[in-house]
């Protein structure tokens, strides 16, 4: 490459690889903690979603890669947010909401916590809106990740954790879930604590597992970062989406004795309502750590619609059966698709919440997950994301169990499913050869 002098300059790529990580820009921080960096052309690549979903269109796949639901939300929660936009007493339904949210969902949002988990919110000082849940997560991360420092997860994990972790200046080290049942090891977690070490990222209901956290394992994780002067960041965006008994083992972390002197929590709209496009979360915590979150968020998004803010508020408050239908609905895809699975010889976990399964294709194949997924999308006709994919580095050997996991959607309508299913049985034994 020639420079504007006429003489050769080196690419931007080799140009930035002699950058020490501390002093590259935020942009490439971003991409390599998230795993879309490209190394040799220096340029950010597409997240795993958008090129599985890309792929998919592309070989006319059925997407069981994406997370997001093929039907909307409840129809009476749709028309209230359309009288919102026109109703002056949201107050004005289309200009900036205040920068906390809407009164009426902060409250909204206190007594979903008080009826469903007996946990006192003041809803003017300890319940914050954001325009989604990783803006929630996001700003929890910049809050309280000091630069330099080192921040903990479980793995594999929601990717924007990383992309955010290295925002702040610090750097992301996992503890990774074990199959078949993918439990936190809590001593493992307090083993990887060191002097660097400044905050936790815990997610339950987690994704991609499906695991529920019992209260017991929320207590030991609230006592390490006790003991050690950590803060807490826990991802609850699957909160009103958990099956069977773990319905009633679910607990928010903030439930937890001395939980709100390090945690905070982060919950979602669009999960809870099938509705992810309106971008509406929240974050939950004591009033000192809230306000340190806000540092930060103001200067993100500041706020988010107010129709949609006040339509979710009618939906907490009184959700018309359709939490539990919803839940449900998601069980029964569950069940149709691990049904589907273990007769096409892969191995799916039994995931208690969410939208996904897991599923070791270590008995059929010898590919990696990345691999297989490649071959089921092209060759089979169904697109799958790999485990793989949502670790830290891609724990790129490919020994390790984490390689032979794929994460199938099942917050599809049946029909989706069974296609899916229909299409794995069909071609899958050609495929693989």
């Amino acid at each position: 490459m020639l420079s504007r002098s006429g003489h050769q300059s080196e690419s931007a790529s080799a140009a930035l690889s002699r950058v020490p990580l501390d002093h590259r820009p935020l942009w490439a921080k971003a991409a390599i903690g998230a795993n879309t960096f490209d190394f040799e052309t220096a340029t950010v690549l597409p997240t795993i979603y958008e090129r599985t979903t890309a792929a998919a269109l592309a070989h006319d796949a059925v997407n069981l890669g994406q997370g997001f639901p093929d039907r909307e939300g409840p129809d009476w929660l749709l028309a209230a947010a359309a009288e919102a936009i026109t109703d002056p007493q949201v107050g004005p339904p289309n200009q900036y909401a205040p920068g906390l949210g809407l009164p009426v969902l902060r409250e909204a949002v206190a007594e979903d916590h008080r009826r469903r988990y007996d946990v006192t919110l003041d809803p003017a000082e300890q319940v914050m809106i954001t325009t989604g849940a990783t803006e929630g997560i996001t700003a929890a991360i910049l809050a309280f990740a000091e630069p330099g420092s080192e921040v903990l997860t479980f793995e594999p994990h929601y990717d924007s954790y990383g992309a955010c972790t290295a925002l702040a200046g610090a750097e992301l080290k996992g503890v990774p879930l074990r199959a078949p049942d993918f439990r936190p090891d809590v001593d493992a977690l307090e083993a990887a604590v060191t002097d660097r070490t400044s905050l936790i990222l815990i997610n339950t209901p987690h994704n991609p597992t499906g695991t529920v956290f019992s209260p017991e394992e929320l207590r030991r994780v609230v006592d390490i970062a006790r003991r050690h002067g950590l803060r807490i960041m826990c991802d609850e965006v699957y909160e009103h989406l958990v099956f069977d008994d773990a319905a009633h083992r679910h607990r928010t972390i903030l439930s937890v004795p001395g939980a709100q002197e390090v945690a905070v929590a982060v919950g979602s709209a669009g999960k809870s309502f099938s509705l992810t496009g309106w971008k509406v979360g929240w974050i939950t915590g004591s009033t000192e750590l809230l306000n340190k979150v806000r540092g930060v968020k103001q200067f993100l998004s500041f706020s988010s619609g107010p129709a949609y803010q006040w339509a979710i508020a009618q939906g907490l408050r009184d959700d018309h059966g359709f939490f539990a239908a919803n839940a449900a609905a998601l069980a029964a895809g569950r069940d149709l698709l691990r049904e589907g699975l273990r007769e096409a010889g892969l191995r799916p976990n039994r995931a208690e919440a969410g939208y996904f399964v897991v599923a070791d294709i270590a008995e059929v194949t010898e590919l990696s997950g990345p691999q297989f997924c490649e071959v089921l999308t092209r060759e089979v006709g169904v697109a799958a994301i790999p485990v793989a994919a949502l670790t830290i580095q891609h724990r790129a050997s490919t020994d390790d169990e984490l390689q032979r996991l794929v994460r199938f959607a099942f917050c599809k309508e049946p029909r989706t499913i069974e296609e899916a299913m229909r299409r794995l049985r069909e071609r899958l034994p050609a495929a693989l050869g």
